[in-house]
């Protein structure tokens, strides 16, 4: 096999999918899709919908094509779009972004992620502080910039944070503390104990909070987000990071944005601006028409998504697997250790082919090793009803024959 130099190799060694001998791997949810469509599998794994978000978004988006709006858009996203995130931001969580100075559209949450990660870490002395189990992108982005991660667990059954780890892990060579809150896979919210910690310790360090908030629309039984830029003090270092895939089921589209202050902004764009430089150009209306979108809307998208939870956790628990009640996303683990699963991957590669049901194991969420989770899996609860409960009836008939 031909050796390719590059930083690629850093980007699959920080995910965890170089192998042995050098080869790339490709990611689990790629494999687990292709078994999906292998198999005719239920596909619980991947957390995309099935089903089109509301018609004001997508009437948009073909009004703007018809209107020609076909060309790039400004490097800094579509100028009503930029409002229309402020507005937003004013609407639910009384912060107050400048549209001009201090928002910028991306290609999706990822490609914000990876702009803020690579404008702001500069090489092996600067670290990302991130809680685990945690998105596999932000593992890939600090090793393509060549920076160390540094792990705080989230240790099951309820996947809450020890606050003295995270004042342990966090140090003058912290140059990031990244916070996936609601927190994918876990499906939890942190609370603001954790958030004025993680606040006070930046502080006191001098590092920058980057949240990832895809999933602020999507928190369960009356909870609001509370966006850590809205605790005193972390405003000023703080960078917030969204989109609208998640909100409007428009996965696909990939528009995100980062908002916060512009000096941040501006080292932010300086990167951006030389990876998609700018996209989307008939969605980015289109999902400003959804940011406009009244309360109604957001009630019951978060309906629809805590009904649909309910099913699968119901399933879950019938199947002999223990579960964690999440706070919201589209997620729930389970542990399928009562059926003596010490191998998740396994049981999920056997689970998809036997069992005609596709879930991720929540290792593939973990690059520090640590086999706490071995025996914990993802399942994903963004599928029409009738489709988890399809999921569910095959996963019951699997487990027992366990």
């Amino acid at each position: 096999m031909r050796t390719i130099p590059g930083a690629w190799r850093r980007a699959a060694r920080g995910a965890g999918l170089l192998s042995a001998d050098g080869a790339p791997s490709p990611t689990i949810f790629a494999e687990m899709s292709a078994l999906a469509a292998a198999t005719n599998a239920v596909n619980l794994g991947q957390g995309f919908p099935d089903t089109d978000g509301p018609a004001e978004v997508l009437d948009a988006a073909r009004d703007a094509i018809s209107r020609g709006v076909n060309q790039y858009p400004p490097g800094r996203g579509d100028a009503d779009l930029r409002l229309a995130v402020a507005e937003h931001q004013q609407r639910f969580y009384g912060l107050t972004p400048d549209p001009a100075t201090e928002i910028i559209i991306t290609a999706g949450a990822t490609e914000a992620l990876a702009s803020v990660l690579l404008g702001l870490l500069d090489g092996p002395d600067d670290e990302v502080v991130v809680f685990e189990p945690h998105y596999d992108s932000y593992a890939a982005c600090v090793a393509l910039a060549g920076a160390r991660l540094r792990t705080v667990p989230l240790r099951w059954p309820d996947f809450r944070p020890d606050l003295e780890q995270l004042a342990a892990v966090v140090t003058d060579r912290t140059r990031v503390i990244l916070v996936n809150d609601p927190h994918n896979p876990t499906g939890i919210a942190f609370d603001d104990e954790t958030r004025d910690e993680i606040i006070r310790l930046a502080e006191q360090h001098d590092a920058i909070i980057v949240t990832d908030e895809v999933y602020e629309h999507l928190l369960f039984d009356g909870r609001a987000h509370h966006p850590i830029a809205t605790r005193p003090g972390a405003a000023e270092r703080t960078l917030s990071i969204s989109s609208g895939g998640k909100t409007f089921r428009t996965t696909g589209w990939k528009v995100g944005w980062v908002s916060g202050p512009a000096d941040l902004i501006e080292a932010v764009l300086s990167v951006k601006q030389f990876l998609t430089f700018s996209g989307s150009a008939p969605f980015q209306p289109a999902i400003a028409a959804g940011l406009r979108l009244p309360d109604a809307y957001f009630d019951a998208l978060v309906g629809d998504m805590q009904h649909t939870a309910r099913i699968l956790g119901d399933g879950l628990r019938a199947a002999w697997l223990q579960t964690h009640a999440p706070d919201g996303t589209y997620f729930t683990v389970a542990d399928a250790g009562a059926l003596s699963v010490r191998d998740a991957h396994e049981f999920c590669r056997a689970l998809a082919v036997d069992g005609g049901v596709v879930g991720i194991p929540l290792t593939a969420f973990v690059t520090s090793g640590d086999r706490q989770w071995n025996s914990l899996v993802r399942f994903a609860a963004c599928k029409r009803p009738e489709v988890v409960e399809e999921g569910m009836r095959r996963l019951a008939a699997y487990t027992a024959t366990l």
